[in-house]
């Protein structure tokens, strides 16, 4: 299926919605601004297997540029907007790309961007930048008809960089297949979570990332209408399930945290009840914070593992995950293989790196090395996370190999403290990291953003410090506890522990020079 063809069938129906304003694209708009758009990429001199870069706000607009170019045959990158002009400039050379799409509400970045001398051609929408052209008056000079070679291009996503430079997930070749081939996506959405073309789906994430991307435009190919909040409050997304009467939506566990931590008083004053599937990703969610989630919306919360390389994933049901609670499922098309540092694989309860087999093949793209690491000898291939099974061959993650604290020689992963934090009732955010020890290596570091800033301080860390022993091996435990106002946090919930990591560390080693 194919947002065309619903436009064909039902051209008034509402295909996007944008909360709070209230901005609605039907089906028949989007799908003549997706033509316009091909049109105009044609008219540039882009053809099919050539890329284009997105770098928007949450905004309709985003879908009718990508749309544009899924008919066209193009590759679209989509890029963070929270990206410094070096970062976007690395993706837009990384990549290729030939046309880059912004906008004035993304702040001063585009105009850092446009003294780098990029190839690309430079658009912005709904407001001017100067050396930047009107991506909307260009496209409205085009003709609304679909292009001559209309064939199906493909997202090609970047990393978060949460561990390093971001990394392009190379996808498939543009093969000159149909706009309306088949999507794996749409199956699940309609098998696992009973997706149709009744469904109203609420998106609280920023558009650039694989999950928000993915998720609503095969709910537009199944003919839903996509709920897009311009930015997640947790109180505002209530309103807008009660407003719209959403049915279904996809969150973080970060999105859940915010909404349980409301006042009682203001989560019960919003309608919730018709919702019938809301699915969760992107990071493992605390079992206490699950548990008061299903409480309070009902057994109807799912959850699945995966990346935006695609090669494999879990999924569980809300029934499964209460018989197994804390686990991320079991594959469904794919093979799950826990395997040690020489690649043999392990019993059940045994942690060790997670491969998947059977899946689709991906490449870093223009990065060799990085693709070889991500394989094991038998083809199988990682995200690099670290996880077990048990019996029955549900998925349990420990956590990111990269983030391993290493302290007197003891292996310490940090999410399970960090799980157990933020459940505190003065804790708004953690992350736990290893800093420099003389004695140790590293030390367990748990740094705490407050829900009420006032909170931080000597008494907080104590108590921390106490319910964290009272809970958790005092191996495990942290050693310091420190404040921040707000973590730096990817607003699709992934956290960018390596830029506080790299604090410590930096802070460390200007202190031994200074001594030496």
């Amino acid at each position: 299926m194919h947002p065309s063809v619903h436009a064909r069938s039902n051209p008034n129906k509402p295909a996007i919605i944008l909360s709070p304003s209230d901005e609605i694209v039907s089906y028949g708009e989007l799908d003549a601004r997706s033509n316009q758009g091909a049109q105009l990429f044609r008219s540039l001199g882009l053809k099919p297997g050539d890329a284009i870069a997105i770098c928007l706000e949450n905004t309709p607009t985003f879908f009718e540029i990508a749309w544009a170019a899924q008919r066209s045959g193009l590759y679209y990158v989509t890029v963070s907007n929270k990206l410094q002009a070096d970062e976007v400039a690395y993706i837009l050379a990384d990549s290729g790309a030939k046309v880059f799409v912004t906008s004035p509400a993304v702040g001063r970045m585009p105009d850092e961007l446009r003294t780098r001398g990029l190839d690309a051609i430079l658009f912005t929408v709904s407001g001017a930048i100067d050396g930047y052209r009107d991506f909307l008056a260009e496209r409205a000079a085009q003709p609304s008809t679909p292009v001559a070679d209309e064939q199906a291009g493909h997202d090609m996503l970047y990393s978060s960089g949460t561990t390093g430079r971001p990394k392009g997930i190379k996808p498939a070749a543009i093969t000159g297949a149909p706009i309306d081939s088949p999507d794996l996506l749409v199956n699940a959405l309609k098998n696992l979570y009973g997706g149709t073309a009744d469904t109203i789906y609420i998106c609280p994430a920023p558009l650039y990332h694989a999950a928000p991307l993915r998720w609503c435009m095969a709910m537009m190919r199944l003919g839903g209408t996509v709920v897009i909040m311009e930015k997640f409050d947790p109180e505002a997304a209530l309103a807008a399930i009660e407003r719209y009467r959403v049915t279904m939506g996809q969150f973080v566990p970060t999105h859940f945290v915010r909404m349980l931590k409301l006042p009682e008083a203001v989560r019960l004053r919003y309608d919730v009840s018709s919702l019938q599937a809301v699915v969760h990703a992107a990071a493992p969610c605390p079992v206490p914070v699950k548990d008061a989630m299903m409480q309070w919306f009902g057994p109807i919360i799912h959850e699945y593992y995966s990346g935006s390389e695609g090669n494999g994933g879990t999924f569980i049901s809300p029934q499964e995950w209460l018989a197994h609670k804390g686990s991320v499922g079991r594959p469904l098309t794919t093979k799950l293989h826990i395997c040690d540092e020489n690649g043999d694989e392990l019993p059940p309860r045994t942690e060790g790196t997670i491969y998947f087999s059977g899946g689709p093949s991906f490449e870093y793209h223009n990065d060799a090395a990085k693709t070889q690491e991500s394989r094991h000898p038998k083809g199988w291939s990682t995200l690099g996370d670290v996880g077990w099974v048990d019996e029955d061959g549900y998925l349990y993650l420990t956590d990111r190999k990269s983030f391993m604290i290493i302290s007197g020689g003891v292996n310490i992963y940090p999410q399970e403290l960090e799980n157990l934090l933020v459940t505190h009732a003065k804790v708004a955010d953690v992350a736990v990291i290893g800093a420099p020890d003389e004695e140790m290596g590293e030390k367990v570091v748990a740094v705490v953003q407050p829900l009420d800033w006032a909170d931080a301080g000597d008494t907080l860390a104590a108590e921390l410090m106490a319910f964290a022993r009272t809970n958790i091996s005092h191996v495990k435990a942290p050693r310091q506890i420190d404040f921040m106002q707000e973590l730096p946090r990817h607003a699709t919930g992934k956290l960018y522990k390596r830029l506080i990591r790299d604090s410590y560390w930096k802070k460390a080693n200007e202190v031994a020079a200074s001594e030496a």
